[in-house]
């Protein structure tokens, strides 16, 4: 019985031991953010990003890229009883406010039989269409357009 409680002391000793040196090894070498900072390090001062003035349409980065929103849509309703972005955009409408008319596509159930009304999956424009603003990037970004596109 001695035994068998010396050996098992030794053993928890060992893994003390053997926990304190990976404990310490980790504690050495904290996680980095992208921008380079320790995760715990409080946010950067910012200042608020701007959206961009109301313009032409926005040249697309890749091919099948949803259009981006070239204007605020600050405070716009899209729920399940209201979308706003039809107030504009919609095909009886748009020419009334010089405004790009929502494509075909939107007007098509899974099955790709054609609807009166747009499609339930596409009705919440913002889950594919972004507004954009001049902010400044948090990291580094070399992304550059699609070959076919420039």
């Amino acid at each position: 019985m001695k035994r068998q409680t010396r050996n098992l002391a030794m053993t928890l000793a060992a893994a003390l031991c053997l926990g304190a040196l990976v404990g310490g090894a980790v504690a050495a070498d904290p996680v980095r953010s992208l921008r380079g900072v320790s995760v715990d390090a409080p946010d950067p001062a910012m200042e608020a990003p701007h959206n961009r003035a109301d313009g032409p349409p926005i040249p697309r980065d890749y091919v099948q890229q949803p259009p981006l929103i070239p204007h605020k849509i600050d405070g716009y309703e899209i729920s399940k009883n209201f979308n706003k972005c039809m107030d504009c955009h919609s095909w009886s409408r748009y020419q009334e406010f010089n405004a790009t008319k929502v494509s075909l596509t939107h007007f098509k159930d899974r099955e790709g039989g054609e609807l009166s009304n747009i499609s339930p999956r596409r009705y919440f424009c913002t889950q594919c269409h972004i507004s954009q603003s001049d902010a400044k990037p948090l990291v580094e970004n070399t992304f550059k357009r699609a070959d076919g596109l420039r």
